[in-house]
């Protein structure tokens, strides 16, 4: 049985490339993991091929062990991997709760790699998988600073493990968009903090960064920067130091 198993499946960029990918002949069951069990649910009637929902909660270390056990299990071959789970907070540092910066590590940057290592027996050659990153993770960006830290250990693990898996015809991408206007992220995300952004021009949707991600994986690329604002975002952290970069985003929020 080939599936796709997708991260953060419940809301988001997950349920969208759930919902893209079941339209794909080669892909036999959607396994659909996130906290919402109810949410995971309502995918069998949007889906077009089944979906499996597992609800877990990979903030938690058992959720890695159960993943797993589900996997060895089924015995399945793992088309698609996509880790699309996690989660962001807007404002200063220190405005935001220490336990919300605490789990954005766990989840976007412990929660990818565990979900993504584990799964490796069941990837074989020809098979794809999309960590999804963000734009923030160019460059350190104030106001956003703990989601663009942990994003940027997220395109760093998933370009080292592209170089890494290769030769075995496994083909890692480092997904990096720029906001998104239509997931629940951003109202998410603000809850009123202090130096929150407020701002959000050029804003991508769901189905233009689902489209965009699915081709360059596909092309065997290791970064994908959909939208012109990632990739002029891409360019410009190579052209300018970190610390002036860093200075112009502080002056843009608000």
């Amino acid at each position: 049985m080939s599936i796709a198993l997708i991260t953060g499946a419940s809301s988001g960029l997950g349920r969208a490339f759930a919902r893209r990918l079941s339209h794909d002949p080669a892909i036999h069951e959607i396994w659909a993991v996130a906290r919402r069990a109810d949410r995971l649910e309502e995918l069998n009637t949007l889906c077009a091929c089944p979906v499996r929902p597992i609800p877990l909660d990979l903030g938690k270390e058992d959720s890695y062990r159960a993943l797993r056990a589900l996997l060895v299990e089924a015995d399945p071959d793992i088309a698609v991997l996509i880790c699309a789970a996690g989660f962001g907070k807007m404002g200063d540092s220190t405005a935001i709760d220490p336990a919300d910066n605490a789990a954005m590590v766990d989840v976007n940057c412990k929660g990818a790699m565990a979900v993504t290592l584990l799964c490796r027996p069941w990837l074989g050659r020809g098979s794809r998988v999309l960590e999804i990153s963000s734009v923030s993770a160019f460059c350190p960006v104030p106001g956003v600073n703990v989601y663009a830290a942990t994003k940027a250990f997220l395109e760093s693990f998933a370009k080292g493990l592209h170089q890494e898996w290769k030769k075995d015809g496994v083909a890692v991408t480092a997904v990096c968009p720029y906001w998104i206007r239509d997931t629940e992220f951003i109202p998410k995300a603000q809850e009123g903090k202090p130096g929150s952004w407020h701002s959000f021009p050029l804003a991508l949707t769901t189905e233009q960064v689902v489209d965009r991600a699915l081709k360059d994986s596909a092309r065997g690329k290791w970064l994908s920067t959909p939208g012109m604002v990632a990739a002029a975002a891409k360019v410009g952290a190579k052209l300018l130091p970190d610390g002036a970069l860093a200075a112009l985003l502080d002056r843009m929020r608000g």
